[in-house]
């Protein structure tokens, strides 16, 4: 099958959803015969970024770095699934005009729901001064000022996200209707 290379950038908080429906659509993908590769940013940081830090800079270098792999499989014609906070805009303007091919999905719910959702217990930890520079916490989260997707994790159930997604793509072009 032909296809058009994409990066699906999934930008949120951490326990916003990113991984749940980046996971999920890349299932629906693949199980339709898309060619594609998910960047995740958890397992990035242990592989491609480690070493590095939460400083401003790191997490500019973290996401840099993410961006040029996805750079990569993209014009090669791969559908690229990056779930990663990002937590600032700039480094993502920045991967968005390099790859050109780029779709954000803000996953988007409040502080207090990744809060409530957070089985790692990092919340916790960042709240009680254990973790610094902890986004959304004592580190800033700075929202896409105009997302081609936005999933509402705390309104909306995982298929209608999912097909949000998959909508999109498909008007975009990058995904037969």
């Amino acid at each position: 099958m032909e296809q058009r290379g994409v990066t699906v950038w999934f930008t949120g908080l951490s326990g916003a959803g990113k991984t749940t429906i980046s996971q999920a659509v890349a299932e629906r993908l693949r199980s339709q015969g898309y060619q594609l590769e998910v960047l995740d940013g958890d397992i990035v940081r242990t592989n491609l970024t480690k070493g590095l830090g939460f400083s401003k800079e790191d997490r500019d270098e973290n996401i840099r770095r993410i961006g040029f792999v996805s750079h990569l499989l993209t014009r090669n014609g791969v559908i690229v699934i990056v779930s990663a906070i990002s937590p600032y805009r700039a480094a993502r303007e920045t991967v968005r005009e390099r790859i050109g091919d780029f779709v954000e999905v803000f996953v988007n719910a409040p502080l207090a729901v990744c809060e409530s959702r957070d089985v790692k217990g990092l919340y916790k930890k960042a709240r009680a001064g254990e973790i610094k520079q902890f986004t959304g916490i004592d580190d800033p989260y700075e929202a896409p000022a105009n997302p081609e997707i936005e999933c509402r994790t705390d309104l909306e159930d995982l298929e209608e996200s999912i097909n949000k997604v998959i909508t999109k793509l498909q008007e975009l072009g990058y995904l037969a209707a």
